[in-house]
C-alpha cells in the first residue's frame, strides 16, 4: 500500500475547484475565493485510511502547461471537476482533459480518475445520464462523484474516493471492458483460495471460510451470512457451490462482484492479508524479511517451522501413504511460482521407489534449505503462506539461530541440530558415492547421479549419543580453490583419500595445513576404497602417523560396497563435540572421539596407530618415574 496519496484538481475555470478544496479544509463554504488553493496535506489520523493525503489545485490563469504536466506527472489520482449547470464543461472531460492526463499512457499504466460533478444545488435532475457514456469510454475513470461546495454535499466522500481510487485502485484487478478480473488477480486469488483450503479438497467448508474471514478481517462469519454469500454464489454460477463448499470458480466470483459493487477495498484487504503488493506480486517485506544472522552462527527450522511443514505434507498427502509422489509433490508447490524440487532435490535426500518422497526426506529438504540458503527457505514458506496460517508476525519465526561457533568450541559442544560437513579430496576417490551412501544408494543409478542435475549435498539424520541431529554433507568441487577462508567453512571437515591412488593423501594433507590445521574446525580423514589393494601413499609419513602428529583421529576406512553406516554418526559426532586441538590429547580423549558413543570394531591397522599413541604416553610415564630424583 502506498505510503501517501496526492489529489490533483483540474477542470475548466469556475467549476468550484478551488471552493471544494477549501470547504473540505474549513468545513463551510468560503465567502472569499481565491484563484487557487495552496496545496494541504491532510494528516493520516483524520483520513478514512490512515493515510497522509495531499490536495493540490490547479489554476490555468496562473499556472503555466509545463507546471501542469510537472503535477500530472506526481500525483495519484486526478480528479476532474465539472459544473453540472454547464454542458460544455462536461464536455471537454472527453476532448481535453482525460486526453491531458492519460493520452500517452499504456493501458494499465493509466492515472486513475474521478469525475466530480460541482454545483448539484443549481440543478433539480442528475447529469449522469450525460457521464455514462463518458465514463463507459474510458476504462480509467473510477466513478462520478455528484456535490456540492456551497450546501457541503459528498464533499467528504469526493476525496474518500479519490484516495480509494489510488489505495484500492481497479486497474489490476479488473478489466471493464470484458467485465472480469485479470490474469494476475485470478492468479493471485487462486493461491489464496489454495492455501484456505486446508483439507485439499478444492472446496471451502464453513470452517475454512471463517478461518479465512477471521484471518483477513478480523471476525468470523454468522452462520445466515454464510448461507447468503453461498446462496449469492449459487444462483449466480453454475459451478460456485459444491457440496455445501465454495469452489475456486464460486471464490473468484464472489471477489469479481466486490469489484463491480465498487468494493474494491475488499478484494485488496484480502490480497494485502496474503503478502500483495499494487502489482500483485509477493512484497519484499512478506518473503524476505530482515534475519540477523552474525558470523559464525548457523540458521535451522524450530518446531513451529517443523509443525507447519507437518501440515503440508499431511495435507497434500492425498492418499495418506506418508510419503509424497511426483504428483502430490507438484501439486503442493503449485502455490509457487516455479518449482523448487527438481532433480537436485531428489538426489540430496533419501527416496522411496517410483521418486516417492517420505516425511523425513521432506523434512530433510527444508533443513537443508534452511542451512544453507535461510532467504531462500523463507520465500518458500512464504509461498505456502506460514505466516497467514500459523497466525504469526513474520517468516522469521519459523528459524533459529544459533550460537556462535567459537562459544561451541569453548565449551567443547554445542546446541545445534543440523551440521555441515564438508567432504574434500581429488577426483575419482569416491566422494559422490560417499554421499549417495549416506542416503542408502549404494549405486547411482537412481537418480542419475552422473548428470549436472545432481547435487552436491545430501542431508540425512544421524544419531547421537541417542540424539537425532540432521548431517550435511557436501561435494567439494576439486577444480574449484578456496578462494578465502570463509569458503572452507564448516562445522565438520571430512577429508577423503583413495587408498589405491599413491598421490591421494598428500593433497588432504595439503588442504588441512592451508585451511584447517589452525582454523578449530573438527576434521575427520575418511580412507576410501578399503576393499581395494592398499598402496603406500607418496608422503612423508603414513596416514596414521600425520593424524597423530595434528591430534587428529586415526582415518576411518569407508567402501560402497560393504558401507559402515556408523562412519557418518561418528562425523556428527565430530560437529557435536568440537575439540581444541591447540590441547594435549590423552590416549582416552582419543579413544572417546573415535568412538563416540557406540565404536565397535576397527582395523587392525587402526587399533594399531591407537597402540602406538598408548605406548608412547606409557614410555613417557616410565621415563619419568625412572628419573625422578632420589
Amino acid at each position: 500500500m502506498k505510503r501517501d496519496v496526492r489529489i490533483l484538481l483540474l477542470g475548466e475555470p469556475k467549476v468550484g475547484k478551488t471552493s471544494l478544496i477549501m470547504t473540505l479544509v474549513g468545513e463551510e463554504f468560503p465567502e472569499q475565493v481565491p484563484l487557487r488553493a495552496e496545496e494541504i496535506t491532510i494528516p493520516a489520523d483524520v483520513t478514512p485510511e490512515k493515510v497522509p493525503t495531499h490536495i493540490v489545485d490547479y489554476s490555468e490563469t496562473e499556472q503555466t502547461d509545463e507546471v501542469l504536466r510537472d503535477e500530472i506527472v506526481k500525483a495519484n489520482v486526478v480528479c476532474v471537476v465539472y459544473d453540472v449547470t454547464q454542458e460544455e464543461t462536461i464536455d471537454k472531460i472527453r476532448t481535453k482533459w482525460i486526453p491531458l492526463v492519460n493520452g500517452d499512457a499504456e493501458k494499465g499504466k493509466k492515472v486513475p480518475i474521478i469525475l466530480v460533478g460541482n454545483k448539484s444545488d443549481l440543478r433539480s435532475g442528475s447529469s449522469m445520464e450525460t457521464i455514462l457514456p463518458i465514463m463507459n469510454q474510458f476504462s480509467e475513470i473510477e466513478t462520478c462523484v455528484e456535490c456540492s461546495a456551497k450546501n457541503l454535499k459528498n464533499i467528504s466522500e469526493l476525496f474518500y474516493y479519490a484516495q480509494k481510487a489510488v489505495l484500492h485502485p481497479t486497474a489490476p484487478l479488473y478489466d471493464p471492458e470484458d467485465k472480469q478480473l485479470k490474469p494476475l488477480c485470478v492468479r493471485a486469488l487462486s493461491r489464496i483460495f489454495s492455501i484456505s483450503d486446508q483439507d485439499n479438497d478444492r472446496l471451502l467448508s464453513d470452517s475454512e471460510l471463517n478461518t479465512f474471514q477471521k484471518s483477513c478481517f478480523g471476525n468470523p462469519l454468522a452462520p445466515q451470512a454464510l448461507d447468503d454469500v453461498k446462496t449469492v454464489v449459487w444462483k449466480n454460477t453454475s459451478d460456485g457451490v459444491l457440496d455445501n463448499g465454495l469452489t475456486l470458480n464460486g471464490f473468484l466470483f464472489l471477489n469479481t462482484l466486490f469489484i463491480q459493487r465498487g468494493r474494491h477495498e475488499t478484494t485488496w484487504t484480502i490480497l494485502r492479508r496474503f503478502g500483495y503488493d499494487d502489482t500483485l506480486e509477493l512484497t519484499d517485506d512478506y518473503l524476505y524479511p530482515q534475519l540477523r544472522v552474525p558470523l559464525g552462527c548457523s540458521t535451522e527450522l524450530n518446531h513451529l517451522g517443523h509443525q507447519f511443514l507437518q501440515r503440508v505434507f499431511d495435507k497434500y498427502d492425498e492418499d495418506r501413504d506418508c510419503a509424497l509422489s511426483p504428483s502430490e509433490l507438484k501439486n503442493l508447490f503449485a502455490v509457487f511460482p516455479y518449482m523448487p524440487w527438481g532433480n537436485e532435490a531428489y538426489s540430496s535426500v533419501t527416496t522411496g521407489d517410483n521418486n516417492y518422497v517420505s516425511l523425513q526426506a521432506f523434512n530433510c529438504q527444508w533443513m537443508l534449505w534452511a542451512y544453507v540458503d535461510v532467504q531462500r527457505c523463507m520465500e518458500y514458506l512464504g509461498y505456502l503462506g506460514y505466516p497467514i496460517l500459523t497466525e504469526q508476525d513474520s517468516l522469521t519465526t519459523a528459524i533459529t539461530v544459533s550460537r556462535e561457533k567459537a562459544l561451541d568450541l569453548e565449551k567443547g559442544q554445542t546446541q545445534r541440530a543440523v551440521f555441515l560437513c564438508k567432504v574434500i579430496g581429488p577426483r575419482g576417490t569416491g566422494k559422490t558415492s560417499f554421499l549417495q551412501a549416506f542416503l542408502g544408494r549404494h549405486n547411482l543409478t537412481r537418480p542419475d547421479c552422473s548428470s549436472a542435475a545432481c547435487s552436491p549435498y545430501a542431508v540425512n539424520s544421524v544419531q547421537v549419543t541417542n540424539q537425532e541431529k540432521h548431517l550435511i554433507l557436501f561435494e567439494v568441487d576439486v577444480e574449484t580453490e578456496f578462494l578465502k577462508a570463509s569458503d572452507a567453512g564448516c562445522d565438520v571437515a571430512c577429508l577423503m583419500y583413495d587408498t589405491t591412488d599413491p598421490q591421494s593423501f598428500s593433497y588432504c594433507a595439503s588442504i588441512y595445513k592451508q585451511h584447517y590445521m589452525d582454523s578449530g574446525v573438527p576434521c575427520v580423514l575418511v580412507s576410501s576404497k578399503v576393499d581395494q589393494p592398499e598402496v603406500a601413499q607418496q608422503y612423508g609419513m603414513t596416514p596414521a602417523e600425520f593424524c597423530y602428529k595434528h591430534r587428529l583421529p586415526p582415518p576411518m576406512p569407508f567402501s560402497t560396497t560393504h558401507p559402515d553406516t556408523r562412519i557418518y554418526s561418528k562425523l556428527a559426532w565430530a560437529a557435536m563435540y568440537p575439540v581444541d586441538r591447540s590441547r594435549s590429547w590423552s590416549v582416552e580423549a582419543v579413544r572417546q572421539h573415535l568412538n563416540g558413543s557406540e565404536m565397535s570394531s576397527t582395523s587392525f591397522w587402526l587399533r594399531m596407530a591407537l597402540g602406538t599413541a598408548m605406548v608412547t604416553v606409557l614410555g613417557f610415564a616410565l621415563y619419568r618415574a625412572l628419573n625422578r630424583p632420589k
